[in-house]
């Protein structure tokens, strides 16, 4: 809750979050989806009060990001909660028809399993590596393939 910016800062620092970003638009090289990446130090104490969990944080980023905004409704966003180490896939319809939730949790899980390690950039780009895996499995790239999304981190 009391998380400090910095902190988020320290473990995704500007050469993290560049490489973070490589990663992301490699990835988009090999499918037709497009990904964002986002983190957040703490939690305020007035979300906590109202019963914001992660899950409704991250759908929020979701949509304020515009991550819903692509052509083929195959927006992913990877929303980190950096005080509890709790990540959240809020993928849009278009993924989630091909893509169940379990794929999703499991991702998940090998990425907090990371984090409580403080490997965050470690877990973040394997993470990233397993979602690439089922994007260009469903939605493989095709001779023309838009960017539609930024691909740097965003630390809130």
């Amino acid at each position: 809750m009391l998380t400090p910016d910095w902190l988020a800062r320290r473990a995704f620092s500007a050469a993290v979050c560049d490489r973070i970003e490589r990663v992301i638009k490699e990835s988009e090289a090999t499918h037709r989806g497009e990904i964002r990446f986002a983190v957040e130090g703490g939690f305020p104490l007035m979300r906590l009060l109202k019963g914001v969990t992660p899950r409704n944080r991250a759908v929020a980023v979701f949509s304020d990001l515009r991550v819903w905004d692509t052509a083929e409704n195959t927006g992913v966003l990877v929303y980190l909660q950096l005080l509890d180490r709790d990540i959240e896939i809020v993928a849009d319809r278009g993924i989630n028809a091909c893509v169940t939730r379990e794929e999703w949790d499991a991702i998940c899980l090998r990425m907090e399993a990371a984090f409580r390690e403080s490997r965050f950039e470690e877990g973040v780009t394997a993470g990233l590596r397993d979602i690439t895996a089922l994007l260009a499995r469903h939605f493989p790239a095709r001779t023309t393939n838009p960017d539609e999304l930024s691909n740097k981190p965003v630390l809130l």
